[in-house]
């Protein structure tokens, strides 16, 4: 007897912990009491729903465990059969009761549970403020609650993020049934913007500035890109103007220097400096090759005529 005692107290004993991380893991997570057009079940109908998450990175199963919109059974003094019969049981028999991690599972509240395993006969008026509750499969541990108040149609109460945070009320374009609650904004961009600007004035006055700034844009464009044309042009007309400046610049240096020639040619009777050059050259080395001559050591100058600076064969020249 005494090892069946002790063999209960440390089964108890180890179901305490494992109780107690489910108490951790399992979390209401998102909440809609007005739903006209949001999410619907699988016959079409539009109802109060419950989110449940798993947050933790393991698998459980919530079958058994019990929801209630009902707050008397916080009264400690009421019987576990009493407290029960004002709950709805998650019933078993279906898979989508076994959590896996960071899984989400919605249920129909207000519904009929022989629709389903995931209706509920939970109660919830859409007009007052709701309390809900998820008690552990002994209808005595509360593992979760909140109170939701009165939401606009299809606007859900959830966390800001799974399972953890405060809740805050999220609208129609932000609800995420059976989805991480990753969305935290307030209101839509579109809702923000009649609330920030309820005449339009700001909206107005941003589109026109955005107009007249593109149209200062466009005028500066066109304004440098005339002065850069009127430029261009003004340089196409100075271009011919200075070839013909270069030209007649060009003509006048040829002249001078056809003078300067002339000139030089009538000093020296008509023979260019350069002929004089040539001949000085010429005789020159027809005096070291002829005069010259093989003697080692000795230098023998001979005289040589050739009349090449003598005035009859210039004049002679001339008129040949």
């Amino acid at each position: 007897m005494n090892k069946i005692g002790l063999l209960l107290c440390s089964m108890l004993a180890a179901a305490a912990p494992v109780s107690a991380q489910m108490h951790e893991s399992i979390r209401l997570n998102e909440v809609m009491t007005n739903n006209t057009a949001s999410l619907q079940d699988e016959y079409g109908h539009c109802g109060a729903w419950i989110e449940i998450a798993n947050i933790s990175h393991t698998t459980y199963n919530i079958r058994g465990m019990y929801i209630t919109t009902d707050r008397s059974v916080l009264d400690k003094d009421m019987s576990v059969p009493e407290r029960i019969k004002r709950m709805s049981v998650i019933p078993s028999g279906d898979e989508r009761t076994n959590l896996t991690a960071r899984q989400h599972l919605v249920f129909y509240l207000n519904s009929n549970p022989a629709r389903g395993v995931l209706h509920l006969n939970a109660p919830v008026d859409s007009l007052s403020a709701v309390w809900f509750a998820l008690y552990d499969g002994n209808g005595v541990d509360l593992v979760d609650s909140v109170t939701v108040p009165v939401m606009a149609a299809n606007h859900s109460f959830a966390r800001q993020t799974d399972g953890v945070g405060e809740w805050e009320e999220k609208p129609e374009d932000a609800v995420t049934p059976n989805i991480s609650n990753y969305i935290t904004i307030r209101e839509s961009k579109i809702a923000k913007l009649k609330r920030e600007d309820p005449h339009g004035y700001g909206i107005t006055v941003l589109a026109m500035g955005i107009v007249f700034f593109c149209l200062a844009l466009l005028f500066v464009f066109f304004y440098l890109f005339g002065l850069f044309m009127r430029k261009r042009h003004a340089m196409a007309k100075i271009q011919p103007l200075k070839m013909g400046v270069k030209t007649v610049e060009k003509t006048v240096e040829i002249g001078h220097k056809t003078g300067v020639v002339l000139q030089d040619g009538l000093k020296s009777k008509g023979i260019d400096k350069e002929i004089y050059i040539a001949v000085i050259a010429m005789a020159l080395k027809q005096y070291q090759d002829d005069v010259h001559d093989v003697e080692s050591g000795v230098i023998t100058i001979k005289h040589h005529q050739t009349e090449w600076n003598s005035e009859y064969n210039q004049i002679k020249q001339f008129h040949d």
